[in-house]
Formats: structure tokens, C-alpha cells, sequence
């Protein structure tokens, strides 16, 4: 088997002009899909609250829940790099209870860096977890751990003054030692201009094609998804429609007594039956 994706190659991707494909996963099964393909990062974001759970936001996310899940993904996808999303409230109490569920990451679940999303307030955050030896891809741009203070989400530095302010930002976090950058929901134009700036990756996620690298949300790339996708997004399948006639062949087969067959059932082994049969009328006075 192929070892995993080092830190080091995804900066030697960077280096060479190779873009960086990454995805967001949440689950073993579909992790082992993915990593039947030629993926180079696997992130397992927050989003998994709105995805797996049904909540509204990314708030729900507990740290133990994250834990589990990234655990999961990373057996499902033995080669990928694997990124773990830090959730609402594991940071932004503290340096020492950031660096504590960082590390819970890399101990627990196996996970090679940590994402943090980061305003200016989170530089001190950043720079300690990376001190502590952690990875940090901080994730700058659109944040959705701030919605409740934002409201709605839309797209940054459209303006010069706003992008000017992100790309300082962008600077800042890899002077404080950030290892990767994940710019989210950014004019194109200023996301390639912290790219060309950037001594680390950078990741876009709806940024535009400048970026080192790209990340969607898995079920988004397999069209599982009914309702509207974001505008950045694409269906690289169609899978919801033969999703649903499959469960609906399920249930047809099951109640015209097509399924379970003989060929998907277990039987006895031979003579079992008749002695079976025999004990029951014997102990129980027949069936």
C-alpha cells in the first residue's frame, strides 16, 4: 500500500505548479471511494453538522463528533492528507484549549493539520497551535462559523479596501506560522494575487482558478444534493435521481415479495431442517 500524502508534498505541489485537488468527506464509505481516485487532500469540514446531521450552520459540530468522524474518513482514505476542520468553540476560547483539541486530532483520529477559521483576533490562536507543533491551514474569506454575527453569507474583496484587508490577513497567518491557506467564497482576482504572495497552498473553495489548489464537498461532485448548489459548485455526476429509483426498486421488490430470494437468503445445512422440525413438535407441540 502507498503511504499517506506528506505536508511536505503538498508544498513540493505548490513548488512545481501542480494544482491540489482536495475534497470534503465525511463518512468511511464515501472516503473509500475517493480514495480510489486521484485525490490529494481530504478535509473533513464542519459543514458534516448541515450534510450528515441536518442542522441549519456548521455550529452544532461538536468536538467529539468531529473526532469520530475524521477518525472514520481516515481509514476509508489511507493515502490522502488529511485535514481536520477545528468546530465552533474548540479555539476561541483559548490558546491552551485551542492547542488541546488540535492536538486531539492528530492523537485521536490521525489527522495531519488542523483548519482554523481565522480573523485577525485568531493570530495569536494560529501561531500558538503551530508552535505546538500542529499543522494549521487557516481559513480565511467567507467564514460560516460567523453567521450568526453576519447574517447571510457573500462573496469577499469585491472591493479593493476589502481585498486589501485579506490579503494582509492572508500575510499575517503565514508569518504566524500557518502551513496552508483555505480562501473561501473570494473574488478570483485577489485570491490569485494571495496566491502568488503566499510562501504555503492555498486551497480555494469558490475563490476562483488561481488558487494552488481546489476543494468541493463530496456529495456536491457526485450531484447528490436536490436542492441549489452554490454558485462556485459543480455536479461532476447525477447521482441523486438513480439514488432515489433504487430505493424505490427496494421497495417494490420488497412488497411484491420479489426480495429477499432464495439466492439472498441463509439456509440450514442438509438434514437440519427435518430435525429441526422434529424438535419443535416434540418440545413446543408443532408450530
Amino acid at each position: 500500500m502507498a503511504s499517506r500524502i506528506s505536508i511536505a508534498d503538498i508544498a513540493d505541489a505548490k513548488r512545481q505548479g501542480k494544482k491540489i485537488t482536495a475534497v470534503s468527506c465525511y463518512d468511511y464509505t464515501t472516503a473509500r471511494l475517493v480514495s480510489q481516485a486521484d485525490v490529494d487532500m481530504v478535509l473533513v469540514g464542519d459543514s458534516a453538522a448541515q450534510i450528515l446531521l441536518g442542522f441549519d450552520s456548521t455550529l452544532p459540530a461538536t468536538m467529539d463528533f468531529m473526532v469520530a468522524i475524521t477518525a472514520a474518513v481516515g481509514r476509508g482514505a489511507s493515502q490522502a492528507f488529511l485535514v481536520a476542520d477545528m468546530p465552533f468553540l474548540s479555539y476561541q476560547t483559548g490558546v491552551g484549549r485551542a492547542i488541546e483539541n488540535a492536538g486531539r486530532f492528530l492523537v485521536e483520529a490521525g489527522a495531519q493539520m488542523v483548519k482554523i477559521e481565522a480573523g485577525p483576533s485568531d493570530v495569536d490562536v494560529v501561531k500558538a497551535v503551530s508552535d505546538a507543533g500542529i499543522a494549521v491551514m487557516a481559513h480565511i474569506g467567507i467564514k460560516p462559523q460567523s453567521i450568526s454575527k453576519t447574517g447571510r453569507f457573500k462573496a469577499e474583496a469585491t472591493t479593493a479596501d476589502m481585498a486589501v484587508e485579506l490579503i494582509d490577513l492572508a500575510q499575517q497567518m503565514t508569518e504566524a506560522g500557518a502551513a496552508s491557506l483555505l480562501v473561501e467564497g473570494t473574488a478570483a482576482e485577489v485570491a490569485k494575487i494571495i496566491t502568488e504572495r503566499s510562501p504555503v497552498p492555498v486551497i480555494s473553495c469558490g475563490s476562483g482558478p488561481g488558487c494552488d489548489g481546489q476543494i468541493l464537498i463530496a456529495p456536491d461532485i457526485l450531484g447528490l444534493g436536490e436542492g441549489k448548489i452554490p454558485k462556485f459548485s459543480k455536479n461532476f455526476a447525477s447521482l441523486a435521481g438513480p439514488s432515489v429509483e433504487a430505493f424505490q426498486a427496494y421497495c417494490k421488490a420488497v412488497r411484491n415479495g420479489q426480495y429477499p430470494d432464495d439466492e439472498h437468503s441463509y439456509h440450514m445445512k442438509a438434514g437440519q431442517l427435518e430435525r429441526l422440525m422434529k424438535t419443535v413438535k416434540d418440545k413446543f407441540n408443532g408450530i
